[in-house]
């Protein structure tokens, strides 16, 4: 078990980003990153304090060995699923179950490794999230009763149970953390469902201390998705093609997610959370999900350094983790004293006809769509191996 003083070695960027109040944790895990002894390394040498993972993500590390394509890497995979698939395969179980039997594996063990910094920080970080069934993204009954289950199959107090920002998710999230459940809500484009969904969080702290829950065991992280906004937006203004468009690339994705530190500020510092945290309720921290740089023009970097700021969480994929480790300037809080110039860059983009309302609901659109595809991949790929494994077995 990994504990936060065994980070001695850790990389100084990296470092100096808990310094200013910022959590790093891990945007991947698979069975290999945890047995290798990876992700404790990670930890150890990186800073590493948290691990988020997501329908793709499993896609990634089970599908391939399931396939019979198995991918050879730190993170990716071998042959560590083939006994247990041929274990499930042999007990019949359907694909479906599988699934949540390997990837609820996978974060229960991930758990374990990082309950060490779960109990050094008072449960604020050494979490691991795992979601709810894509295919549930507009049904909030499903979700909620899907949000129940992980947290009962994964029965670690450092699991977090991920939770869409759709319409159907926003109900969920406060009837979720209503039962004591902690919630990483996911797949939040826009500063109008970010509001609703600290809305819903605090609904279900209210809740929660209706019921007689102790609020300080109750956490939850806020993943607002920054690179895909750029994506989307740049897409638009090159193909404008004017001095002025092409001026403003890159920088709508950092102004949005600094307009959504402002509204958490606002939201947080509040009289009904000052009433919650007098029971000992915790703030729901803004998380920047997609941080991976997707255009080679901007800096490797550019939404971790950019996008600095106390109380909050960047989870990143590998290759961020270690371009911030290697060449990662954190120069101090780089979200607070932004908000004019941001709310001035969304409004120059909108005044070049680039819809902000529009591009936010076709991401939240295709956030879901792609993690449904994911998953249903995942599921063809275990079926696949279920039904050789048992022919074999006959």
């Amino acid at each position: 078990m990994i504990t936060v003083t065994e980070a001695t070695a850790t990389a100084g960027a990296l470092r100096r980003l808990a310094d200013q109040g910022v959590s790093v944790w891990l945007d991947d895990l698979s069975r290999r990153r945890i047995e290798s002894g990876n992700l404790a390394k990670l930890i150890r040498t990186k800073n590493v304090v948290g691990v988020t993972t997501n329908p793709s993500i499993f896609q990634a590390a089970i599908g391939s060995t399931a396939s019979g394509s198995p991918r050879s890497s730190a993170a990716g995979s071998g042959g560590e699923y083939e006994e247990q698939l041929a274990d499930l395969a042999t007990r019949g179980v359907t694909a479906d179950e599988a699934v949540r039997m390997m990837t609820t594996a996978d974060v229960r063990a991930a758990a374990d490794v990082l309950r060490g910094v779960y109990d050094a920080t008072g449960g604020r970080d050494g979490r691991v999230s795992i979601e709810v069934d894509p295919r549930l993204a507009h049904d909030t009954r499903a979700t909620v009763a899907e949000a129940k289950q992980l947290a009962w199959l994964v029965d670690r107090p450092n699991v977090m149970i991920k939770i869409p920002a759709t319409k159907a998710g926003l109900p969920a999230i406060t009837e979720v953390v209503g039962a004591g459940i902690s919630v990483n809500v996911t797949l939040i484009f826009s500063l109008e469902r970010y509001r609703e969904v600290m809305d819903a969080y605090l609904a279900g702290l209210e809740t929660a201390r209706a019921a007689g829950i102790d609020l300080a065991g109750v956490h939850s992280v806020a993943s607002f998705f920054v690179s895909r906004v750029d994506s989307e937006i740049d897409k638009r203004l090159t193909l404008l093609g004017t001095d002025e468009a092409l001026g403003l690339r890159g920088k709508a994705a950092l102004a949005n997610a600094r307009l959504a530190y402002e509204a958490y500020e606002n939201v947080f510092a509040g009289d009904r959370f000052t009433a919650l945290a007098g029971a000992g309720a915790n703030p729901q921290r803004p998380l920047w999900a997609s941080t991976g740089v997707k255009d080679p023009a901007f800096r490797d970097t550019l939404y971790v350094e950019e996008l600095v700021a106390p109380g909050t969480v960047n989870t990143m994929p590998e290759a961020t983790l270690d371009a911030t480790a290697d060449h990662g300037e954190v120069r101090g809080d780089t979200v607070t004293g932004g908000y004019a110039q941001a709310r001035a860059d969304l409004a120059a983009v909108e005044r070049l006809g680039v819809s902000y309302d529009e591009v936010v609901e076709q991401l939240e659109r295709e956030g879901v769509a792609k993690f449904e595809a994911a998953w249903d991949d995942l599921l063809a790929a275990v079926t696949k191996s279920l039904d050789s494994k048992g022919v074999d077995g006959e």
